[in-house]
């Protein structure tokens, strides 16, 4: 179980650069928001790879830019278009697989837009087994506005598809939903292969881990005792946090708290 930080914290900045920024600040790992058609090409993720081997930065999972139109690509009425792009997010599937990354992170179908909540279930795991067969995991994030941010859905879709169902827990996607992140690891623990990390007060929902009052210590004491071993990855936004030391200190805050 290690403590990590998001490419995406630094975004617009490139994602070479931000992983530099991440492995400048001695991360244990990482999650790589991938930003772009080239990126996921061989020439740019070996680059990225051999990054991650100079630093010692492990890259624990791959976020694909493709949440936007994910209902669109994979979750419409129109069967053909999700075939299709089935071949574009192999493409994520293999960029993952050659960082060693074990996770590719997706947001799912919107609510309304999608198709019947079973036929998403089933499209899910077409794709999680393509995800399979090149040795990568997919896994469903909780996401405010779509589907997942409802933790009845997702155990929904757990009991569909049984071991493919695989769960990313979100804390801010949890709270802008109206739901505590307990309310996803309770009953999702056995599913649970990734976290996002972010605190929150009563005047903003997404702040550096340590700068609000979300209760950590039984946060993470929870998911250990509930058999939790993988990482936790500091995921908030480039207006949320003033310098890049905030995230050194909530990475340090969180260690202490393993």
């Amino acid at each position: 179980m290690s403590i990590g930080i998001s490419t995406s914290c630094f975004y617009p900045l490139e994602t070479e650069l931000s992983f530099r920024r991440v492995a400048t600040l001695r991360a244990d790992c990482c999650e790589v928001f991938f930003n772009s058609w080239s990126e996921i090409e061989e020439p740019f993720v070996m680059r990225l790879k051999r990054a991650a081997l100079d630093s010692g930065v492990r890259v624990s999972a791959v976020h694909p830019f493709m949440s936007f139109g994910e209902t669109y690509l994979l979750f419409s009425e129109y069967r053909r278009r999700f075939d299709d792009s089935m071949e574009l997010f192999k493409r994520f599937f293999s960029a993952a697989a050659m960082l060693e990354a074990g996770i590719v992170v997706l947001h799912g179908g919107r609510d309304p837009g999608a198709v019947d909540e079973r036929e998403q279930f089933e499209r899910f795991a077409l794709l999680a087994e393509a995800a399979q067969s090149l040795g990568v995991v997919l896994a469903q994030e909780n996401v405010v506005h779509y589907r997942s941010q409802s933790p009845a859905f997702l155990e929904r879709m757990k009991q569909h598809i049984g071991p493919l169902f695989r769960f990313v827990l979100d804390i801010k996607q949890s709270r802008r939903a109206g739901y505590s992140p307990f309310d996803f690891s309770v009953p999702l623990a056995e599913s649970l292969v990734h976290v996002h990390v972010s605190d929150f007060n009563a005047v903003s929902d997404c702040l550096p881990p340590g700068e609000g009052g979300f209760d950590f210590a039984g946060f993470l004491g929870e998911l250990a005792a509930d058999g939790y071993t993988g990482d936790h990855i500091i995921e908030v936004y480039r207006g949320d946090f003033e310098s890049d030391a905030q995230l050194k200190a909530s990475a340090e805050f969180l260690k202490k708290l393993l």
